[in-house]
């Protein structure tokens, strides 16, 4: 679920609450100093000497407490990230309370998940691999969910016995302390979890930092570059979590209203703003026509609304006036070579940062649509004549996030499914949850969250030996 994360060169970076409904600057904070950091990494450092000797059994009761407050406080927490980035209310409600679902998994099943692995010594003896803690990791997170993405980051590495320094988005100030009022309350050693207001050279500098064993990223395809250069100039380890243009393939529908609401609601969700949203629908001919306008009546009946309302029928801003702008541009290069907007397009009149919800047709590979991730409320619709035509352009994408085929005939829909280059793919539906593994390939990054591979990346897989 990408965002853009800027971590360009530069000495200033604004932390400041600015409401993308009405464009009003709400709240800002300083940056931190120099001293800050060194602070934060010293704290981190002498937290992991003793978290990482207690008990995993022991660690997993301060974790299935941080999964408890997220519930507790979730009316807090969505109210926060609803004024910072534009939620709509239910949705960073149920965003908060999904948190405590990902705590709760780690905290349950962790203890089995790092368990000793023995494995056969075919020359004799006894032989296991361990999954040991590496010690203070970096993570630089997202602004489009606040919570989620830090919950899928911290929740395994805290089990582990890591800990974490962690650097928001600049837009999600309030949220970032909301998160650590949390781990501090429910118990965690201090410098175990420490949020800093970090500058973009801060961060490179965190990174190089010898204390620091790893470093994840959700952000853009260009943080994704710049961060894992940073990386791997000071041998880093980096999980990379980036864009994605996902494809959603139907093959046919029994109804295809109802697939049409399910295919709308799936692109809508967060107005948008999710990486591994249904960016690309990819449609047979023999239902395409009925298809695009059933998502045309249901894109017209939407009206601009506050977040913060949750009106039925409505639609939120996106999380800045420059990204409602951007978007906006695509979609003018689109429609100035050719394609066309059957309902939507058009940025909202006022301060705030709304774009209306759009179904745009006809997007071809000369257009910016084509290849670039649409960060918003677009559903761009593709016609095709065949399964092969449909797997074709499935995988004509720099990006290999995630994918979806849906037919009435699942083994269609299946083999389909197979020939997806993504990191997950899927049939009828969209696997998710704690217990599902999170990740891509492709220019969509490396490494896994959540599921028991969330628990695989920052870890020494020592092997352990014992002779006859």
């Amino acid at each position: 679920m990408t965002a853009t994360t800027n971590t360009a060169s530069s000495t200033k970076t604004a932390y400041r609450v600015l409401n993308p409904a009405t464009g009003e600057v709400v709240e800002e904070f300083p940056t931190a100093t120099d001293a800050d950091i060194q602070d934060a990494l010293a704290a981190a450092q002498e937290a992991f000497q003793s978290w990482k000797d207690v008990p995993i059994t022991e660690r997993a009761k301060v974790v299935s407490r941080i999964a408890e407050l997220f519930t507790e406080r979730a009316d807090e927490l969505a109210a926060i990230i609803t004024e910072e980035m534009g939620k709509p209310i239910s949705e960073s409600k149920d965003e908060a309370e999904f948190c405590t679902d990902i705590f709760n998994y780690f905290a349950t099943e962790g203890p089995t998940l790092a368990a000793d692995q023995e494995i056969k010594a075919i020359g004799g003896g006894r032989a296991m691999i361990q999954k040991l803690p590496v010690g203070p990791l970096l993570g630089i997170m997202p602004w489009n969910y606040p919570y989620y993405q830090v919950a899928r980051f911290a929740a395994p590495n805290l089990m582990l016995g890591n800990t974490i320094i962690l650097k928001h988005a600049e837009n999600c100030p309030k949220s970032a302390l909301a998160i650590q009022k949390i781990m501090d309350d429910a118990g965690l050693p201090k410098g175990a979890y420490v949020n800093v207001f970090a500058t973009h050279d801060q961060v490179a500098e965190i990174i190089a930092d010898p204390r620091i064993q790893g470093v994840s990223l959700t952000g853009s395809e260009r943080a994704g570059a710049a961060i894992g250069e940073i990386a791997g100039r000071n041998l880093k380890k980096a999980v990379l979590e980036l864009g994605g243009s996902d494809p959603y393939v139907v093959l046919d529908a029994a109804d295809i209203k109802a697939a049409a609401d399910a295919a709308w609601a799936t692109r809508m969700e967060n107005t948008g703003q999710a990486c591994n949203s249904n960016k690309r629908m990819i449609v047979m001919e023999d239902i395409y026509d009925d298809f695009v306008a059933e998502l045309t009546e249901r894109a017209k009946n939407m009206k601009p609304g506050n977040p913060a309302e949750g009106t039925e029928n409505t639609f939120g801003p996106l999380s800045s006036r420059a990204a409602a702008e951007g978007l906006a541009e695509q979609l003018k290069d689109a429609v100035n070579k050719g394609a066309t907007v059957h309902a939507g397009g058009k940025l909202v009149d006022g301060p705030g940062s709304y774009l209306e919800p759009t179904v745009l047709t006809g997007v071809t590979k000369e257009m910016r649509a084509y290849k670039e991730e649409l960060f918003g409320p677009v559903a761009v619709v593709y016609k095709v004549s065949s399964d092969e035509e449909a797997i074709a352009l499935a995988n004509d994408t720099d990006y290999g996030l995630g994918g979806a085929v849906f037919s009435t005939d699942e083994e269609r829909a299946r083999k389909i499914a197979q020939r997806l280059e993504v990191g997950m793919a899927n049939v009828n539906g969209v696997g998710e949850g704690a217990d599902i593994p999170f990740g891509g390939v492709k220019r969509s990054g490396f490494g896994r969250e959540l599921g028991p591979l969330g628990m695989d990346e920052f870890v020494n897989k020592r092997l352990f030996y014992i002779a006859d």
